[in-house]
């Protein structure tokens, strides 16, 4: 009888030590969603916005695939350029890097304190650059974090490395919430398989893949390439913003007046293939832009990469 205790006490006793508890596994927790992708990225990662030359012979552009908002802005004579919006990855190579333009300050004043990257500017803009919420960031500056490009011609052969620059420009604040939302698409929306947007005098012409579940991008009957393998430069939301365009009084060296976008309006949110109509409204420069539908509900993006057309009205 005792042997038979014996054993019923060891049985539980095993049991016991077999069925404690583990020590649950430590899990870290997921980044935080960026307030310009809607994808996971580091909260702390500043804000840098490049201007790119968009002409013939500046393109291919280096690093423009890797930006997380493109703005495609007119200036004098009809023609565009970009202002690539970097945080979530920082190219090595990023250009051709152009001049500023008073559109530029507008644009950005709702990012808080980015990094305006850029080669030079017209006097009279940067007297406005040096007293607007933007951080200067010129080659003479920053000589380390700049190259020129040998086989290419002046003016259009400025690069910049963003991720050195990174460490030399310690004032640039990380991105903040400019009004963008991101979610699944709305219901309803018209199918468009391409648009093609008067920018300036400038055709862009954005088409939609379905093998990629993305838009391709293409000034005149160019379609934008990077890399060896000339891959597409493309975007997840097309956002089309219809503005008032005004007179500045900046003048090129052939005598075109400088324009200057005037950011509200009606526009429409190109996603998934389809359009959908939104208004987009800023009460302020440096308030949060709001995209609503007809019905007044806010416009989700998809999330990723954005493309911004500023288009005349």
């Amino acid at each position: 009888m005792m042997a038979i205790v014996a054993l019923v006490l060891a049985g539980a006793l095993g049991c016991t030590a077999s069925t404690a508890p583990a020590t649950a596994p430590k899990t870290t927790p997921a980044p935080p969603p960026s307030p310009l992708t809607g994808l996971p990225s580091d909260p702390g990662a500043p804000v840098f916005a490049v201007k790119i030359d968009n002409t013939a012979k500046a393109r291919p552009w280096d690093g423009v695939e890797s930006a997380d908002i493109v703005y495609v802005e007119p200036v004098e004579g009809g023609l565009t350029r970009l202002l690539a919006v970097f945080a979530s990855r920082l190219p090595t190579s990023v250009g051709p890097v152009r001049s500023a333009r008073e559109t530029d300050i507008g644009v950005l004043e709702a990012y808080g304190m980015p990094a305006l990257v850029f080669s030079g500017a017209a006097p009279p803009v940067l007297d406005q650059i040096a007293t607007a919420p933007v951080a200067p960031t010129v080659p003479r500056d920053v000589p380390g974090a700049f190259r020129r490009d040998d086989g290419r011609p002046a003016p259009v052969n400025v690069y910049v490395d963003l991720a050195a620059l990174r460490r030399s420009v310690p004032q640039v604040e990380p991105a903040r919430d400019i009004g963008l939302r991101f979610g699944p698409a709305p219901a309803g929306g018209a199918p468009v398989p391409e648009r093609t947007v008067q920018v300036g005098s400038t055709s862009v012409t954005v088409r939609w893949s379905r093998q990629d579940d993305a838009w391709t991008v293409a000034t005149g009957d160019e379609t934008a390439v990077f890399g060896p393998d000339r891959r597409p430069v493309q975007a997840d939301t097309v956002l089309v913003q219809r503005i008032r365009v005004g007179e500045s009084s900046i003048r090129d060296s052939a005598g075109s007046v400088s324009p200057i976008a005037i950011t509200v309006g009606e526009g429409e949110v190109l996603r998934d293939g389809r359009s959908f109509p939104a208004r987009w409204s800023r009460p302020a420069p440096a308030a949060p832009t709001r995209l609503t539908g007809p019905d007044g509900r806010e416009v989700p993006l998809s999330p990723g990469r954005t493309w911004v057309l500023l288009t005349e009205q």
